[in-house]
């Protein structure tokens, strides 16, 4: 039992999350991965289908050896075949031998899928799940139905899909879970549907959704409101196609708008971190924009939005994002007022309310460099520079000149070289470097120079660098955009250039990031 059994949330992340195209997990990485789901507080993790994957047999094995503080461990099956007695399956007694507290089965509930995928009739696709739940009960197990295709089924014949809810109730099984396995469903359907069969079975239900409708959350929440009490949903809605309920906006809603406590609060304040360090594992970049975890959902760009946000944060929030480890963030682009300048400024730790001549400064300097392509929205480190120099802060280095060579050799090798003259503490600084590409070389060389007065630096690394081309700016001519991220092994910061030439543009990029780690070093 959990440590709740009225509401259950249950977590496919490792079984039907990994059918997602481009996700492959070690067993290792499943480990990983059901530990920071258990941290999260989900009732349920399913590890996979033993017998069926050597590598999901594996981890039965080596997760009989990890601590779960929250959440059982479920296997994954199949019923019994046709015309196979429930004993001799080899695949059903690999569930057993998974040692899994708790089994989830599949069954087919759709006629048209018994007949045609199957190829048996209704009646022994019946014995099948009533006998395959009768055995894994008599072997001391909690087992929940997962009805495959369930609400196409329904629609094609309800007496059938419903007896097959009803077979998996009689024969014992703890839930019986409604499954939108082509994802073709609405809201107003689901909850109709889940409201007529909670009529006509006596069976505790559940629900999976697909989200080939965009609306595996929205269906999730309106068989929740129909009557279910058990969500199966998956980490970032990974999952085959276009993916499944995501467990985040799935808890996050049913916790903090329908006032089901589903996990502890002080686990839904670990939502961001959990989400990303799973999208890490998972080797996918985490979806700024997903709804509760996502850096931007609670990003507001909008003069007005901050003119709000300024008197009254709930004003534009519709929860306050620490409740799921997020936090507020205003844009400064264009569309910047002075609210925004100065709740930006406050985020990083300037009080520019008292200083309104720097606010307007700095708001019709934004305005004119986005006018050319600038956009600050993504590059903090360059925002809180152009603030600073708005406040008469000076550089710590001013740039006399630089220059970029690339050659390409006799034996084909390309070298790029570039020089950097700087002024620094009454001192002029000469230096050159090479690297693999003119922006490397660049890089090289101006922390060469500067090194020198400034040793902190060394610690700096470029991670990451982006172009852009803008067309439709200034006629005919390309601009280009260029972002730089850059570490100095605590933190990281984007800045960013903009330039008829690349090389330009990076430079100006380079000059800021190397820059804001001085201004780093010194806080």
């Amino acid at each position: 039992m959990t440590k709740s059994d009225a509401f259950h949330v249950y977590d496919t992340t490792l079984r039907d999350g990994a059918q997602r195209e481009g996700i492959s997990y070690s067993v290792n990485d499943k480990l990983a991965v059901a530990r920071l789901l258990d941290e999260y507080g989900v009732d349920f993790i399913e590890g996979g289908w033993p017998g069926a994957m050597p590598k999901d047999t594996e981890f039965f094995e080596k997760a009989r050896a990890t601590p779960f503080h929250n959440a059982q461990l479920v296997a994954f099956g199949a019923t019994r075949k046709a015309g196979v007695k429930v004993e001799q399956d080899a695949q059903v007694q690999a569930l057993v031998d998974s040692e899994a507290p708790v089994i989830t089965l599949v069954a087919k509930s759709d006629l048209r899928h018994v007949k045609q995928a199957l190829k048996t009739t209704g009646a022994e696709n019946l014995a099948m799940v009533t006998d395959t739940v009768r055995y894994l009960v008599s072997q001391g197990r909690r087992v929940f139905v997962d009805l495959e295709h369930f609400f196409d089924g329904y629609k094609a014949d309800p007496d059938y899909a419903v007896s097959v809810a009803n077979a998996a109730y009689e024969a014992g099984a703890s839930v019986t879970v409604l499954c939108d396995t082509n994802g073709g469903m609405l809201p107003t359907g689901i909850e109709r549907i889940v409201g007529e069969v909670g009529q006509r079975s006596g069976a505790r239900l559940g629900i999976h959704c697909q989200d080939d409708t965009a609306c595996a959350v929205a269906n999730t929440l309106a068989a929740v409101e129909a009557g279910v009490t058990h969500v199966q949903c998956t980490a970032n809605g990974y999952g085959e196609r276009t993916g499944n309920a995501d467990l985040f906006a799935v808890v996050a809603n049913l916790q903090l708008k329908m006032g089901i406590n589903c996990i502890a609060a002080e686990s839904l304040s670990e939502t961001c971190r959990v989400s990303h360090a799973i999208a890490e594992i998972a080797n996918i970049t985490p979806d700024t924009h997903q709804a509760y975890a996502g850096v931007s959902s609670f990003a507001h760009k909008a003069g007005l939005h901050a003119s709000a946000l300024k008197i009254n944060a709930d004003l534009y929030n519709h929860i306050d994002p620490v409740s799921v480890g997020n936090i507020q963030r205003v844009l400064v682009t264009e569309m910047a007022g002075r609210a925004s300048v100065e709740l930006k400024g406050k985020e990083l730790g300037f009080d520019l309310g008292e200083t309104p001549e720097v606010v307007s400064a700095v708001v019709n300097r934004v305005k004119d460099l986005e006018a050319q392509g600038w956009s600050f929205e993504a590059a903090d480190a360059s925002f809180e520079l152009l603030v600073r120099e708005q406040q008469g802060v000076e550089r710590k280095f001013a740039v006399e000149s630089w220059r970029t060579i690339v050659e390409q050799r006799e034996d084909g090798k390309v070298v790029s070289e570039a020089t950097v003259k700087v002024n620094a503490n009454g001192e002029r600084l000469v230096s050159t470097g090479e690297g693999n590409g003119p922006v490397n070389a660049l890089d090289n060389a101006l922390r060469n120079a500067v090194s020198q007065l400034f040793p902190e630096l060394g610690r700096l690394e470029l991670t990451d660098y982006k172009v852009r081309i803008l067309e439709g700016i200034k006629g005919t001519g390309a601009i280009t955009r260029v972002l730089l991220e850059t570490t100095d092994g605590e933190r990281e910061w984007t800045t960013i250039g903009v330039h008829e030439n690349v090389i330009a543009a990076s430079w100006q990029a380079l000059d800021d990031a190397v820059h804001y780690g001085l201004v780093r070093g010194s806080q």
